[in-house]
């Protein structure tokens, strides 16, 4: 749903860079997925499945993996 947002801390040597996807349009939401081999997939996606944005990041450089989901009201 339109303003769903995933934000990921992620360790950066020393320092953390925080990143966020965001569904921007009517229709899409964002998808968590964990991969195989320690890798963290982060998608905005359609009604119909197919992935809009994907952002993949290394498990153990994850320090925080935070969902905000939309309010449920309509723009």
């Amino acid at each position: 749903m339109k303003g769903d947002k995933v934000e990921i801390v992620i360790d950066a040597g020393g320092s953390s860079r925080t990143y966020e996807v965001v569904a921007t349009k009517a229709g899409r939401r964002v998808e968590v997925a964990n991969s195989r081999g320690g890798v963290i997939e982060v998608s905005e996606v359609t009604r119909s499945g197919t992935a809009v944005r994907t952002a993949r990041f290394m498990s153990s450089r994850i320090l925080a993996l935070v969902e905000h989901p939309a309010d449920g009201r309509p723009d």
